[in-house]
This record gives structure tokens, sequence and C-alpha cells, in this order.
């Protein structure tokens, strides 16, 4: 169900939504790299001390890259503090994290609270990899299951991915199929509504997730939409590999 005060719509956003918008996706890339440059300059001293705690508090490098999907299907490799034990994929499959996950280190846990763990991302923003608000980049080893359970999956990277966006603000991170079927809803909605009052609006509203405000009063304070997890649940669970926790009723 969605809150009737922000419907979502058929979820057809196609290229003829975002040439509507034009304007906003040519001014974007260069008002976003502005403030990531200053953001990463503003920030260079706090994630050097995080730098240094982590390589104090546990073994590996202090910085650690992976492989996510960008705008177009294109692989890019993103920059982030490490949070997790070195080795912590020894098969080399890729697995979600779950709450309370024994691979994430003290200190891990408290950079994921803070989400300092994402600062080095600027970088990427610089880069024009990534942009400050837009749908969160899936890693590809994950997205051709998830494109099978979830048809439409693709459209989502018809723009850049975000370090923040709708999906991230109004749920949890990803730890299975109904989250990321939720997550899909929201990233449509952004793609199919995209502007600067909405980028502004998720970008406030990035600051009562970080300080734990509760999903719902987020949605109500900024009018987003809502979808309530009756809504989300996938029937195509069976076709997602072992590497991804299945579906939960």
């Amino acid at each position: 169900m969605i809150t009737p005060a922000i419907p979502l719509g058929e979820h057809h956003p196609g290229l003829a939504a975002v040439a509507n918008r034009v304007w906003f996706i040519r001014i974007k890339p260069a008002i976003e790299l502005y403030l990531a440059v200053v953001g990463l300059v503003l920030s260079a001293p706090l994630i050097l001390l995080c730098m240094i705690a982590v390589r104090l508090t546990s073994g590996g490098p202090a910085l650690y890259t992976q492989r996510r999907v960008g705008g177009g299907g294109r692989v890019i490799t993103i920059f982030k503090i490490r949070t997790m034990y070195q080795d912590s994929e020894r098969d080399g499959k890729a697995i979600w994290s779950s709450p309370g996950d024994p691979r994430v280190t003290p200190l891990g846990r408290v950079l994921r609270a803070t989400h300092l763990d994402e600062l080095p991302q600027l970088w990427n923003v610089i880069r024009g990899e990534v942009s400050l608000i837009g749908p969160r980049p899936e890693r590809p080893e994950i997205v051709p299951s998830l494109e099978r359970a979830l048809p439409g999956y693709r459209r989502r990277l018809l723009v850049r991915p975000g370090l923040t966006g709708l999906a991230q603000v109004l749920q949890g991170p990803d730890v299975n199929v109904q989250c990321v079927r939720t997550k899909l809803k929201y990233d449509l909605f952004y793609i199919e509504n995209m502007g600067p009052w909405l980028d502004l609006r998720i970008a406030l509203a990035t600051a009562f997730h970080l300080v734990r405000i509760p999903p719902r009063v987020t949605a109500r304070v900024f009018r987003f939409p809502q979808v309530d997890p009756p809504d989300v649940v996938d029937a195509a669970h069976a076709v997602i590999p072992a590497m991804i926790p299945p579906c939960s009723s």
C-alpha cells in the first residue's frame, strides 16, 4: 500500500520522462561537482582520522574499493573506509550484510552507523561516476539475479547512482529481495519526478536519517511516498541464488 498523499504512479519513467527534465540533468553534475569538491576538502581531516583509527584497530588497508553498477549499467569502482575485517569474502561470493554481521569490526559499526565510511565516495562524485543524490549502486555480481526476480530493475540505471537517495532515507540496507523491491519503487519514483526541489528535500531528509528519525516521520515531513511492507512480497524469490538471503514472510 502507498500513502495516498503521494501516489507512485505506474513506474514507467522511460527516456521521455527523463528528457522532460533535461535542463536539470545538465546542470546537476556541475552543481554536485562543486559541492563534492567543497565537501571533500572540508571532510578530509575527518576521513584521515577515520583511516588512522581503522589501521590501528584491525589489520588491512584503511580504504576499501568495491565494484558497483553505475549509470547505464557501467561498472564503476567506489571508495569507502573499510568497516569489515580483511578478506571477509574469501570465497569471492557477494553477500549482503545483515544486522549484527560478524564480519563488521567494532569500529566499523560506528562508521556505518554514522555513515562516515561513505565520505571517500565524494571522490567518485568528482570523477563523474556517482551523484550526491540518486539510486543506491548495487554490486554487479547480484544485479543479474535481481533483474530476473524484479522486472524493470534496469530502469533504475537511467541515472547515476547516489550517495544518498529516496530509498536510502526511507528504508534500511538491503537484506533480502523484499527490500530491493521496495527500493525499486522509490528509485523509479525519483527518476519520474527528479528535479531540484526533490533533490533538496532528499538532502534535508538525509539529516533526519543520520539522527535516526523514523522513516514514516521523514516521509510525512517531506511529503515522500512510502511503501508498506505488505506491498513488497516477492513471489519470484526462488530465482535468487544462495548467496542472497531468501525473502521472509
